[in-house]
């Protein structure tokens, strides 16, 4: 009788939890815009070496108006193959476990994960407009973690752990300043993978 109520409870707080969070979110989700930011990350580092500047050594870099407008859309191309492999492996597990996607839950957490988001975008587009390129990485990375922690209300706790990362990673990039690549590269790219890694062994 005992065993029965606990399994009664136990279901009960299954139910709360799906309807409350969204669980659909798959790891690997996390590992392929990792992987993305990783390979969009490198691309970029041999493009600028194709352009004659030497990213790690030379601290006098300038950029011009075609090789910044390439830069944008490098990482707005790497942002839709991140959105798209999170939609894609959120689809999949959501079918596999037969979770249901679009409910209150998911429309919080999206509210919650745009607001910092769509600041940010306005933020470091207004950096773009004024060439103020050095803060474009440590402004992204700092939005970002600020995004994942508002919305892990409404998902799995461990997201908050991201987002610190990030958060940290962004902070201390404003002292390093003009490397932002190598901290893009490690917040977006490296913390993702090693994230999503970790969130597959655990919700699989």
């Amino acid at each position: 009788m005992n065993q029965k109520h606990q399994e009664d409870l136990s279901h009960i707080r299954s139910m709360m939890e799906r309807s409350s969070r969204f669980i659909s979110l798959s790891g690997l989700s996390g590992v392929f815009a990792g992987l993305s930011a990783l390979i969009g990350g490198l691309y970029v580092y041999q493009l600028l070496e194709l352009n004659g500047l030497d990213y790690l050594h030379d601290e006098h870099r300038l950029y011009s108006g075609n090789l910044v407008s390439e830069l944008f859309w490098i990482a707005f191309i790497v942002l839709v193959f991140a959105f798209a492999f999170g939609i894609f492996f959120t689809i999949r597990k959501s079918k596999k476990y037969n979770l249901p996607i679009w409910t209150t839950a998911t429309k919080k957490m999206l509210f919650n994960l745009a607001i910092p988001l769509v600041v940010g975008g306005v933020f470091c587009l207004s950096l773009l407009y004024h060439q103020i390129y050095v803060l474009v990485a440590p402004a992204t990375l700092i939005f970002y973690g600020l995004a994942l922690i508002n919305a892990e209300k409404y998902t799995f706790s461990d997201v908050k752990y991201l987002g610190f990362s990030e958060l940290l990673l962004g902070c201390v990039s404003l002292f390093y300043l003009g490397y932002g690549l190598v901290f893009w590269i490690l917040g977006f790219g490296v913390l993702h993978i090693l994230y999503g890694l970790v969130m597959f062994k655990k919700y699989k």
